[in-house]
């Protein structure tokens, strides 16, 4: 940002020397290096805010573009929601009304339940080997 020789630099080193005097001079720089510290930091802390507010537009923009997206494809698809029914979840004759629904389950079950059969959820498979 400043660009500053060395003979610059070196030129102006003699010149607070003289207008400062070589007692003060020690003191001096003390107290511009502690400004310029202050300074820096509040660049710092300027620059953090700025980049914060424009990571929360950025977001903000991102998610705004999400949801437009969402929004078309739903339109695109409106039936992704809707239940699919297996082919063979009809009732007798193929009638919608004679499914029955389980208690707690996820599908529909064709037809009255016959005697003996229970209304809960098939029995697992044993896992390891079978013992004759």
């Amino acid at each position: 940002m400043f660009d500053v020789a060395p003979t610059e630099l070196l030129l102006l080193a003699m010149v607070a020397l003289v207008v400062i005097g070589p007692k003060d001079l020690p003191k001096a720089l003390r107290f511009v290096g502690k400004w310029v510290g202050r300074a820096r930091g509040m660049a710092r802390h300027f620059r953090t805010g700025i980049d914060a507010m424009m990571r929360e537009a950025e977001l903000e923009d991102m998610e705004k573009k999400w949801r437009a997206h969402n929004a078309e494809i739903m339109r695109s698809f409106p039936d992704l929601n809707a239940p699919v029914l297996p082919p063979n979840a009809l009732g007798p004759g193929g009638d919608r009304a004679a499914m029955l629904p389980l208690d707690g389950a996820a599908g529909p079950v064709a037809g009255p339940l016959a005697a003996g059969e229970s209304a809960g959820p098939p029995e697992p498979a044993p896992i390891g080997p079978e013992k004759p």
